[in-house]
């Protein structure tokens, strides 16, 4: 049966098993949505752009296929391109699909017409534009690409006029497959063991890499066989159990301090899928601090951090490896680590008379059942949970954070609860995200999707605040709310209630949680604490 370019996409969309694509409309891409009508692929309409960009982020790290998203030209493209670029640095695969004029219009002086190859090219792996007779060959080259070590977003430039035309393709054998990753080098593996075996405090440091492995049990058995004393990296947290295992922190985030002064005595850093994206190495690493660094890339360093050894390669068979070494002995004293996470846990949870944000977190995690998944907003609050949030389980806590991208949080949860219908899912924002995505929760309302989005309220930008009082700079540019600004009990929809105290907290989080619709909670917090966290 005779079918358009347009279907053709969708029918490789559907052979990838892709479900969803992202996105906003245009009279460019008109076509390309018509094509997905009554095809496996639904289209998720959202109210910005980019939002369509973290929603497809979301889509491919719950479920490790590419997720899409598609923007009509020129704004609606650049809009697009923050959600790509979060996907790009936070290591996602997915397929990001632009509009553009037919091909008669290239090169002209025309309204909206930008390069968008250009403007994506710094954020993708790859870009490349539709044609006729190419459109499988070039969707299992983009899957591929993005699938790849290390993963990220592709940029597909869809002309109109070809998404049009009826299409000559077929699909043939059309199964991408990413090229697999390569054991480590044999050489390499017993000069790391050597290194290993002859440290006196070796410390393992668990990164984002990890996320892909699929190797969360070879790693516990590595560090559970041996006792030793771990950190991670925020987007990590959840493949190493917070309380059965010697867990000593999250690196570079609130009391980062306290986590450095358990570290500092280490002779030997054993990194396994550290991506420097989330935290420099020399951001903790002392100079001369030698580095076993285990990853699907090499690491990038500064000079003078140099890594002594590189397992590059399969990191879940070199954790296999690494599982087998067993008999090592070093000279931690394990039995410090008790008093130091109650040292931590009380840096993180001072005493005040009022509701603060380290309430709010820990009604959350009380109330949200372990299967619950959390995301999180860029902000202050951010490094207070991943340093307080005992995640439970690999993927429970999504968060931006090699991009680091304010707006993610309210996007991501509902993505997060499509995909996975059956878990419970909380978005925690502060007042800036939320203003930034507020329209989003129109979104959720329309999908009928039971998300709780929790709005830390403290009326500041309380980031930046405390870094203006720290160097002594005016608090300019950061009050969001004029003084008095009243709550609202309705938004595009959706229930708003107001907590003013951990006890109204927790009691309306328990019945949005219960609820089969979305739920705003307004947890107006007093962000006083913060000056000593951060």
């Amino acid at each position: 049966m005779p079918r358009s370019n347009a279907e053709a996409v969708v029918d490789a969309l559907e052979r990838v098993g892709i479900e969803y694509v992202f996105g906003y409309p245009g009279g460019q891409n008109a076509c390309f949505i018509e094509a997905m009508h009554g095809s496996r692929v639904r289209f998720i309409l959202v109210t910005h752009e980019g939002c369509a960009g973290f929603m497809a982020d979301v889509y491919g790290r719950l479920t490790g296929k590419p997720g899409a998203c598609l923007s009509t030209l020129g704004p609606g493209a650049t809009n697009l391109s923050t959600g790509v670029g979060n996907a790009y640095l936070d290591r996602v695969p997915m397929l990001a699909f632009t509009a553009k004029m037919g091909r008669r219009w290239t090169g002209r002086t025309v309204q909206m017409q930008i390069d968008h190859r250009q403007l994506f090219a710094p954020i993708t792996k790859w870009s490349a534009e539709l044609g006729s007779g190419s459109i499988y060959a070039t969707l299992a080259r983009a899957v591929e690409v993005a699938l790849a070590e290390r993963p990220g977003p592709v940029h597909l430039d869809f002309p109109e006029d070809v998404a049009e035309e009826m299409s000559a393709d077929t699909p043939g054998e059309f199964t991408p497959v990413p090229p697999a990753l390569a054991p480590c080098d044999e050489g390499a593996l017993k000069e790391a063991e050597a290194l290993i075996r002859g440290a006196r405090r070796p410390l393992v440091a668990v990164g984002l890499t990890m996320n892909r492995a699929g190797a969360t049990a070879e790693l516990c058995r590595f560090i559970e066989r041996n006792r030793l004393p771990v950190i991670s990296t925020m987007m990590a947290k959840g493949h190493v159990d917070d309380e059965s295992l010697p867990f000593v922190g999250v690196v570079g985030r609130a009391r980062r301090d306290l986590v450095a002064e358990y570290c500092r005595p280490a002779d030997l850093v054993i990194a396994v899928g550290y991506d420097p994206v989330e935290f420099n190495y020399e951001e903790w690493v002392r100079p001369g601090l030698p580095i076993v660094h285990v990853d699907t890339a090499p690491a990038d360093i500064a000079p003078g951090h140099s890594p002594v050894c590189q397992l590059v390669g399969d990191v879940g068979r070199t954790l296999a490896w690494l599982g087998d070494l067993g008999g090592l002995s070093h000279q931690w004293d394990l039995s410090a680590l008790d008093g130091h996470r109650d040292n931590l846990r009380r840096g993180l949870t001072p005493d005040c008379g009022g509701f603060a944000p380290h309430h709010a977190v820990q009604a959350m995690r009380d109330v949200l059942p372990d299967n619950g998944l959390i995301t999180v907003d860029v902000g202050a609050h951010t490094h207070l949970i991943a340093q307080l949030w005992e995640t439970r389980g690999p993927r429970n806590l999504l968060v931006s954070n090699g991009w680091s991208s304010m707006g993610f949080a309210i996007p991501a949860a509902i993505a997060a609860r499509l995909v996975e219908p059956d878990r419970p899912v909380v978005a925690c924002t502060g007042d800036g995200g939320y203003l930034m995505m507020a329209g989003e929760i129109s979104t959720a309302v329309r999908l009928q999707l039971p998300v709780v989005f929790v709005v830390l309220r403290d009326n500041y930008l309380s980031l930046i605040r405390v870094k203006q009082r720290r160097r002594g700079f005016h608090e300019d540019g950061v009050e969001l709310f004029a003084a008095g600004c009243p709550s609202s009990d309705r938004l595009f929809g959706a229930r708003v209630e107001v907590a003013v105290t951990e006890e109204q907290f927790r009691e309306t989080l328990r019945a949005g949680l219960a609820g089969t619709e979305p739920l705003v909670i307004e947890a107006v917090v007093d962000p006083a604490e913060y000056d000593g966290i951060l």
